[in-house]
């Protein structure tokens, strides 16, 4: 079977995180080996460590931006045979590094699993996520909710007292207390929590 390019991608919160250290362990599991990367700036954890908000965790390499992939897994097969690459926070890519991604799939033959978020807290494409959508032979959406039930697309910036900033860097690292996932309706309005009349709507459908 040829190795192809993969990119799982969801608003915050969805378990993208998780997804891929399921993935990493079904290959662990089966005695085949893999590489794990992740952002050496953004990361939750300390660094050579990704961990899901489960407690699922692994060890990694991280990657800066001038940090060439290619050649990293390129000399690391020249030891030890790779049968899977597995990238988390993919957002964090530059686009050379994407091409980088691409290039171990059709020149190295092996898998390449992204997984990271498609737009900014301002509803633009990252850069590296616009490429992926392009040059990815399997696209896969990890799905959540807003909370009126919605599917969630957008990812929404908060303040301390809860309010959506419009405003700022593309970058801030943060997690549940920075970040909410929201339906493009309410990412475009602002409303970060359910008003009284969706909570009445929802507790009408339940009974």
């Amino acid at each position: 079977m040829m190795a192809k390019l993969h990119f799982y991608y969801s608003a915050m919160n969805a378990g993208k995180t998780t997804t891929l250290l399921q993935s990493n362990y079904n290959y662990k599991e089966r005695g085949m080996d893999t590489l794990v990367f992740i952002p050496a700036t953004g990361s939750r954890h300390p660094q050579g460590i990704i961990a899901s908000r489960i407690g699922l965790s692994s060890e990694a390499y991280t990657f800066e931006p001038s940090f060439n992939l290619f050649e990293f897994v390129q000399n690391i097969i020249q030891r030890s045979a790779i049968s899977c690459v597995l990238v988390d926070e993919v957002h964090f890519l530059t686009k050379e590094q994407v091409f980088q991604l691409a290039r171990i799939v059709d020149e190295l033959d092996i898998p390449v699993l992204t997984y990271g978020l498609r737009s900014d807290f301002k509803g633009e494409v990252f850069e590296s996520s616009k490429y992926l959508l392009a040059w990815a032979e399997n696209l896969t959406e990890i799905k959540t909710i807003c909370h009126c039930g919605r599917k969630a697309t957008m990812n929404s910036r908060v303040d301390d007292n809860g309010r959506i900033q419009r405003e700022g860097a593309q970058y801030e690292v943060g997690g549940n207390d920075r970040y909410i996932a929201l339906c493009r309706k309410h990412f475009m309005s602002g409303e970060t929590l359910p008003s009284k009349q969706t909570v009445d709507q929802a507790f009408q459908k339940a009974s």
